[in-house]
């Protein structure tokens, strides 16, 4: 009987894990920093991020307007988010869906 109601009170109390909600960090065209610069800001603020993938990024954003810099949760999206800004960089954080 007792382990009845244990099991009865597992079943409910169940708890179902929900995936935590990303967001995309976004790098905006500037016409003031030079190209170089902003490779090197995308290495220092993204750990492991290497030359040529920054170098990507920043021609992306410079063609198109913006470029996906990285997919994360909340708390370091803004945090890459303000370092960018903080160095200069024009960038946004928007939800991925």
């Amino acid at each position: 009987m007792v382990t009845d109601v244990i099991e009865k009170i597992s079943l409910n109390t169940s708890t179902t894990k929900k995936p935590v909600p990303r967001y995309k960090v976004l790098l905006h065209n500037d016409d003031f920093n030079p190209m170089d610069y902003v490779v090197q800001i995308l290495m220092q603020t993204i750990s492991g991020m290497t030359r040529p993938q920054a170098a990507e990024i920043m021609m992306e954003a410079h063609i198109s307007g913006t470029a996906l810099v990285i997919t994360c949760a909340f708390e370091p999206a803004e945090f890459y988010r303000e370092t960018l800004k903080n160095h200069g960089l024009s960038s946004s954080i928007e939800p991925d869906e």
